[in-house]
């Protein structure tokens, strides 16, 4: 089993002053690791035919919606699956001095990630981008390092590799973009991408839900 991990957003809380609505993280997992290395041969070949080199990378915030709307086409055949996680940062719903440090916030969002994907990730080599959000990347890797000795469900592996080396992790960052574009601007053209790759999604969770009332996180433990 390969897994991917990807985030788009940040975890500011200063949305008024340019920090994103939403954080949102991507998980792509293919149970089949041969199906992995058909995709990812299927992204080098698209290279190619888009007249790119071997070292481009696929980078939704950065690339083209014609490039955005072939590649997940070129995708949408493989046989993968993924999960998102969303937190949506307003500041009504959310209170309390741990959404304020970002290593509680980041250790919050992927535990509730993966507690959603738990069953599926029984001896998963994870991939998590070397260079994404250095907080996330530390937060996530302890959380899976911890699950590694989890009885329950143990991970198998995990790794640091950097996206633009690695085709799977550019499409982990394509669905944690599209999620979080489409929660962002609930438009028709704002999903559009997302039902490209509609048939492979499991379940995005938006996080708090619509109940009324706001949502207290404590800090972190020491």
């Amino acid at each position: 089993m390969l897994v991917f991990v990807d985030e788009s957003g940040d975890s500011g809380l200063k949305i008024e002053t340019g920090s994103s609505r939403f954080f949102t993280i991507g998980l792509v997992v293919f149970e089949d690791p041969n199906e992995g290395v058909a995709c990812d041969q299927r992204i080098e070949l698209l290279k190619h035919e888009l007249g790119w080199n071997s070292s481009s990378e696929f980078h939704f915030r950065r690339n083209s919606d014609r490039v955005r709307e072939t590649f997940l086409r070129a995708v949408a055949p493989y046989n993968f699956f993924y999960y998102g996680f969303v937190i949506n940062k307003d500041p009504k719903r959310l209170y309390g001095d741990g959404f304020k440090d970002k290593s509680a916030f980041y250790k919050f969002a992927c535990g509730l990630l993966f507690e959603n994907a738990r069953d599926r990730l029984v001896g998963a080599t994870v991939v998590i981008d070397q260079s994404g959000n250095t907080e996330f990347r530390k937060q996530l890797a302890t959380y899976l390092r911890r699950r590694m000795n989890d009885a329950q469900y143990r991970i198998g592996k995990v790794k640091m590799q950097r996206s633009e080396s690695n085709n799977l992790l550019q499409l982990a960052d394509y669905v944690a973009s599209i999620v979080n574009r489409s929660v962002t601007n609930q438009e028709m053209e704002s999903n559009a991408f997302r039902r490209l790759i509609a048939h492979r999604e499991i379940r995005v969770q938006v996080w708090p839900t619509e109940n009324p009332g706001p949502i207290p996180v404590k800090g972190t433990r020491r």
